[in-house]
């Protein structure tokens, strides 16, 4: 027979509150944003006021430490599902502040109507109708006294039946003695197995990732600093998003403007620059492969938790070595000359635009390849040669678009075991083979995605070309990317949908150029016979109709530039699955010569 991994407690939703109170209970989400909306409070309270369930919470307890001492600390219990709800019932019953989604500080005030027995968001009309208790926060305020409150709202409101309304207010007051069901999860569980009771449990909430479940662990822990930690990880993905928020911070949490943390990333208030907005996700897993050498976030769990892999035991020592390292890890993230120089790299490489940037996790190695390489001394120059090598290989075989934790992992423990260089360059050389270049790839490019990472990469190779849009004069496709842009189709697309193409035909991306949107008018539905004949006499002194090109050499060299047969100039208009397949090599060929040029 299994043995039970759980148990299941009903407790009254007063003590859940002590807990959380005492840090018996770690409530992480406190310490980032409150993500429901005022609305949904009122609704919970309503709720357990009518004596509705309002589901299980779900928590985990952290494995039993041993102290440097020798001693053991039984570990906290950590809230894993039921975050909100239980930060919803501080703020609107305790009066506690919450962080919104905008990181701004305000209190979520439920005010509360005796006589209809209904909950509302306080509001200005609210405010000033004496019907309403404009707080319910002042009924739980441990000096609240309940005979005094209803003969204040008695004398505010003249013919209410005071003990009918006395009767109505202890009722409210003792929803706290609601019982909630905890279920609490075994310690000796592993990520995986906590997510997929999690999922199982509340298959209509979030899936957690082992990012939150690290999250959560840091902060969780005060001893070591991992809420400033964690504070420090939220507030940077946010500011590299909106700078302006680097005001609000100031404002509201002082403490953290004396941290280290706040010191390195106050560059950012003066940033728009969108090439790499990361998440809490994309930030942990540079910062712990870097500086851990790993690539599965569950083990940064476990180390942060304590864990010794030799003994199986959880040691206080370890979990102080590995936050102070992740703190390492996360500062070395947050540096101006780092991000910048990651920046640079990528634009220099070509993707100059946030929409060229394919597959973050992809962006996410890179930026680890780069801080390794910085820590073994490799020159600037090699160095960024193997940065934008490595991200246009890891796009082209889409390395990391399938598990890019298991990808991570076996990269980063190759790169520790033969050194970064000779890893990568061994890697690259066996990935884009000869038969890849003139075979896998061609084959790869038949698709309609616009976002697969061979359009990508192939946009990037005519921006590193300094190519000239599609029949432009002197408008280069780096123009075209940074300000608006038409993908034009060479064989226009009712031309082909008259011709019975379906949508997944017409548009392939050998299919596709980037052209002035007045060319791609002008073009309109015309035939590629039709208007490419008119393209070689506008530059023989006919009719100028399409773009500035007037010159017939200049012409030829713009269609090469676009991997575009010249031979359509001379009326040789293949049929258009013929000329699609043609054209793959051309922009296969096109890419290899710019990967080489890296």
């Amino acid at each position: 027979m299994a043995t039970q991994r759980y148990s299941v407690t009903p407790h009254p939703i007063e003590t859940l509150l002590t807990w959380v109170k005492s840090a018996e209970i770690a409530v992480p989400e406190i310490q980032r944003p409150f993500v429901w909306e005022a609305t949904k409070v009122r609704n919970l309270l309503d709720s357990l006021y009518n004596g509705f369930p309002v589901g299980y919470l779900i928590t985990w307890r952290n494995p039993t430490i041993r102290l440097k001492d020798g001693s053991h600390s039984a570990g906290k219990r950590i809230l894993i599902d039921g975050q909100q709800r239980i930060t919803a019932l501080m703020a609107a019953l305790l009066g506690y502040e919450v962080l919104t989604k905008d990181y701004e500080v305000v209190r979520i005030r439920i005010a509360f109507h005796p006589l209809e027995e209904k909950f509302e968001v306080n509001n200005p009309a609210i405010q000033k109708d004496h019907a309403w208790l404009p707080d319910i926060a002042d009924l739980f305020s441990p000096n609240a006294k309940l005979l005094q409150i209803t003969k204040k709202y008695a004398a505010s409101n003249p013919g209410v039946d005071e003990d009918a309304l006395f009767a109505t207010l202890e009722r409210l007051r003792k929803i706290v003695n609601n019982h909630v069901g905890v279920i609490e999860l075994s310690e000796d569980l592993d990520i995986e197995t906590v997510t997929e009771i999690f999922i199982r449990v509340n298959s209509a909430g979030a899936a957690l990732s082992q990012a939150d479940f690290a999250m959560s662990k840091i902060a969780a822990n005060e001893s070591f600093g991992g809420n400033q930690l964690r504070k420090a990880i939220d507030y940077f993905c946010h500011l590299a998003i909106a700078p302006e928020f680097f005001n609000l911070i100031a404002k509201h949490d002082a403490e953290f403007t004396k941290s280290d943390f706040f010191q390195k990333m106050v560059w950012l208030k003066d940033v728009n620059d969108d090439i790499y907005d990361p998440s809490y996700t994309d930030m942990l897993r540079v910062a712990f492969t870097s500086e851990f050498g790993r690539g599965k976030l569950q083990d940064l769990v476990a180390l942060l938790s304590g864990r010794n892999f030799l003994t199986k035991q959880f040691e206080e020592a370890i979990a102080e070595e590995s936050f102070a390292r992740l703190k390492k890890g996360i500062l070395s993230y947050m540096n101006k000359t780092h991000f910048d120089r990651l920046a640079m790299i990528l634009r220099s490489a070509g993707f100059i635009s946030s929409s060229l940037i394919g597959g973050q996790n992809s962006v996410n190695f890179a930026y680890i390849v780069y801080l390794r390489g910085r820590m073994e001394g490799i020159k600037a120059a090699d160095l960024e040669r193997l940065v934008s090598r490595w991200y246009v290989m890891s796009l082209l075989r889409q390395r990391y678009s399938g598990n890019p934790e298991t990808q991570f992992d076996y990269d980063i423990r190759q790169i520790e075991a033969q050194g970064l260089q000779s890893y990568l360059e061994a890697v690259i050389a066996a990935e884009l083979s000869d038969s890849f270049w003139k075979t896998l790839l061609p084959q790869q490019m038949d698709t309609s995605s616009s976002m697969s990472p061979y359009f990508t990469v192939y946009q990037a190779s005519q921006v590193k070309s300094n190519d000239l849009g599609f029949l432009s004069h002197a408008i280069t496709v780096r123009d075209l990317l940074l300000n608006r842009s038409d993908v034009h189709h060479i064989y226009p697309r009712n031309y082909l949908k008259q011709q019975g193409f379906g949508r997944g035909r017409y548009n392939q991306i050998a299919n596709f150029v980037l052209a002035q949107s007045e060319i791609n008018i002008a073009i309109g539905d015309r035939a590629p016979e039709v208007y490419f004949k008119e393209l070689a006499i506008q530059c023989k002194g006919g009719t100028l109709k399409y773009g500035g090109i007037t010159n017939l050499k200049e012409m030829r060299n713009n269609l090469l530039a676009h991997a575009i047969p010249e031979s359509l100039l001379d009326g040789n208009i293949p049929e258009y699955n013929d000329f699609l397949e043609n054209r793959r090599k051309l922009m296969a060929g096109k890419i290899r010569s710019y990967f080489e040029s890296l």
